[in-house]
């Protein structure tokens, strides 16, 4: 049973940037907004939460989510 922390999971998110700062990353970042946001970014986050969560999210989760703690509840939920 992995525990979801929410502040590991903005860490992870965080990891996903090569050019925005870290400090940048809130659990209340509107990541769609952040200037290096891109379709392949997305993609890396799926693949981390798969990787380090072993959960499985669409697109559709990382477009609908509007801030980090969106996407990190949906996360949870199913965990």
């Amino acid at each position: 049973m992995i525990i979801m922390e929410l502040n590991e999971f903005v860490a992870h998110f965080a990891e996903q940037f090569e050019e925005t700062d870290a400090s940048v990353f809130t659990p209340e970042t509107k990541y769609h907004d952040l200037e290096e946001w891109s379709s392949l970014i997305g993609l890396s986050i799926i693949a981390m939460v798969d990787d380090e969560y072993d959960v499985l999210i669409k697109g559709n989760d990382v477009k609908n989510s509007v801030t980090i703690e969106d996407l990190f509840n949906i996360v949870k939920e199913r965990v």
